[in-house]
């Protein structure tokens, strides 16, 4: 049994972007004309200029500037939102192939399919999902410390066992999900001197939702990503956080799950 897909991108209903108008803006960026780039797809030179044209409308930026020069239109090149374009859509379907081809394991069992497709979309209890590029991998003789760097350039590092992080390939540069229950989620009102805990990261009290005994504590943290923390309302009081105040959260390395 072979699993299969496309990729394709709508903007309001509308098709905005697919492997054919990919290849065609390639084609554009490789030899400067939209006559050119349609002659060497096979492509009428009316279908590539409307092709063009719609993506040009339903982008926030025009990918393609083309100059006047005669019937079929002088020189035309990418500009940088469409040279961006092309490689998030490579990677985007990079993906997908990852994704058909890790669904294409399950073999000729249908049930067998079902489940590797709920486990790659499963939805975890963790209440923080952060993103972040690995930079630093240690290894030792048990254990792998993984370092990200999240948006704001802020690092965070996790501790896995050297099984895990050979089941995940992991390498630098690659792309993970750093998952962190909020009740792992130590806050502090004062960056401390002196601590155990791997990770210290300041931020700024973005919200405090009172419940009968504990309390959800929101931090807003560079980048633009937010941290939840569950502390008891007592905590809350006696570190008399509130709105707007500073903070940092505390995080043991080890109690980072890590997602590829």
């Amino acid at each position: 049994m072979e699993v299969g897909g496309r990729v394709w991108l709508d903007i309001n209903d509308r098709r905005f972007l697919g492997g054919g108008r990919i290849a065609l803006l390639k084609q554009i960026g490789k030899v400067g004309s939209i006559n050119q780039a349609a002659k060497n797809l096979k492509m009428s030179y009316k279908t590539a200029w409307d092709s063009i044209d719609a993506m040009n409308n339903l982008s926030p930026a025009p990918l393609v500037e083309s100059a006047r020069g005669g019937k079929h239109g002088g020189g035309a090149k990418l500009t940088k939102a469409g040279e961006k374009l092309i490689e998030l859509f490579e990677q985007l379907a990079k993906k997908h192939d990852q994704l058909m081809s890790e669904l294409a394991k399950s073999g000729d069992d249908f049930s067998s399919l079902l489940e590797t497709a709920q486990r790659i979309t499963m939805k975890t209890s963790a209440r923080n999902n952060l993103a972040g590029a690995i930079v630093a991998i240690k290894k030792d003789a048990i254990n792998t410390e993984v370092e990200l760097e999240l948006s704001g350039s802020q690092r965070l590092a996790a501790v896995i066992t050297n099984e895990s992080a050979e089941q995940m390939s992991l390498k630098m540069g690659d792309q993970v999900y750093a998952l962190i229950k909020s009740s792992w989620v130590i806050l502090a009102s004062e960056k401390p001197a002196k601590i155990s805990a791997r990770n210290v990261i300041e931020g700024e009290i973005a919200n405090i939702t009172n419940g009968a005994v504990n309390s959800e504590v929101k931090l807003a943290i560079k980048g633009g990503a937010t941290i939840a923390a569950i502390i008891t309302n007592e905590s809350v009081k006696e570190l008399a956080l509130k709105k707007g105040d500073k903070a940092w959260a505390l995080i043991k390395a080890s109690h980072i799950i890590l997602g590829a």
